[in-house]
């Protein structure tokens, strides 16, 4: 007499030899090509992933400058890591200037791989069809309104708008949009990125200075209309705070990122410069720089290898290095992965856990500043060369 065991083996091993699924298992299923996987398990895994990333060796960015957010840090970290080459163009570009890149040459080895954007800027790429759809290993702990729900962008780090001064050129630094106005910062006050249209840093400066002028999420006009009275009692100085200029005296107060301001405080002390930061507490500000994966990028398994590795722990923590915030602190403070020491040098913020525009109010408020800038704050006009 037969065993139903031994029947049921027979009946599976009948299966398999007919080329189908065996028994009580699932086959996985095929890799996909990395320039359409949404996933690393749509690549085949991580390792799969990363083979195919080495395969290609290099990653084109743009954008992308070391002191920035700490990303020296991350690219000798990913290089070292997995030995694939980092070849940065244009690091002085804005966000503006990395869609036209990815426009510009598109097909070509050239193109950008990876985009850093501000989220106006990210949600505009995603509705061009710009992007691919990627999902990290640690994109189910992004909090949802710090990603765009198709994966298309999601958020790695940001901060708060701040203050920065020079005390060695500035008599007393103000702390204040308020105290930006004051006759003593005539042609001082100048705002990183210079261009809120092309700059997701200016974006935000100006969004700040909405808050602190009865402005809002809903309304940018308020911001607008400060620079506009900064350039109508002479204190605006259009050039932009970079390291350079703050230690040539250019530029000797500066609205920009915590993050930025932070660094130039140890950074330049030995070239003659006393910088203080302060986080303005009439337009308390924060917001996020999202990360993004051009959708015909050269070298798709390395953008998409690049995007893990800045979601990873030692990704985050090494922003946590240069003084950015990563977007997975609250989710790694509970799992034990983030560098208590480093976050402890974060400055404190009045108020309690911040608040961002959404999608649809980041897209009013870019193309009302894109209608009204200019206005407000006339170009200034080309040095002939």
């Amino acid at each position: 007499m037969v065993s139903l065991r031994a029947l049921a083996l027979a009946l599976c091993l009948g299966v398999v030899a007919l080329g189908s699924t065996a028994c009580g298992s699932e086959s996985p299923p095929a890799p996909v090509a990395p320039n359409v996987a949404a996933s690393a398990a749509e690549a085949g895994g991580m390792d799969s992933l990363v083979r195919a990333a080495q395969q290609e060796g290099v990653l084109t960015a743009t954008a992308l400058l070391r002191h920035w957010a700490n990303y020296g840090g991350l690219i000798d970290g990913f290089e070292k890591k997995y030995g694939i080459k980092v070849t940065v163009d244009n690091p002085d570009n804005g966000s503006q200037d990395e869609i036209d890149d990815v426009k510009r040459y598109r097909g070509q080895d050239q193109a950008p791989d990876v985009l850093q954007l501000g989220d106006s800027f990210a949600e505009a790429a995603a509705e061009e069809g710009l992007l691919a759809p990627y999902r990290t290993a640690a994109y189910g702990q992004i909090p949802a309104n710090q990603k765009d729900p198709e994966a298309r962008w999601y958020n790695s780090y940001g901060g708060y708008v701040s203050i920065g001064c020079d005390a060695a050129r500035v008599k007393t630094c103000p702390v204040t949009f308020a105290e930006l106005l004051e006759p003593e910062y005539k042609g001082m006050v100048a705002l990183n990125g210079i261009d809120p249209n092309l700059a997701g840093s200016a974006f935000a400066g100006v969004y700040a200075a909405a808050l602190a002028n009865g402005g809002s999420f809903d309304d940018i006009q308020p911001g607008i209309d400060f620079f506009g009275q900064l350039v109508k009692v002479g204190n605006w100085n259009a050039g932009n705070a970079v390291p350079e200029s703050i230690v040539k005296g250019e530029t000797p107060i500066s609205i920009s990122w915590d993050f930025l301001n932070l660094q130039h405080v140890d950074a330049l002390r030995g070239q003659g410069v006393d910088w203080k930061v302060s986080i303005p507490f009439d337009g308390s500000f924060s917001l996020y720089y999202a990360q993004a994966i051009n959708k015909d990028a050269p070298h798709p398994a390395a953008a998409r290898l690049w995007e893990e590795y800045l979601a990873s722990p030692e990704g985050q923590n090494l922003r946590l290095a240069g003084f950015a915030r990563p977007v997975l602190m609250e989710a790694m403070a509970k799992d034990g992965t983030l560098d208590k020491n480093l976050a402890a040098m974060l400055p404190t913020v009045e108020g309690g856990t911040p608040s961002f525009p959404n999608p649809a109010q980041l897209k009013e408020a870019r193309q009302v500043v894109k209608e009204n800038w200019d206005k407000a704050v006339p170009p200034q006009p080309e040095s002939p060369s």
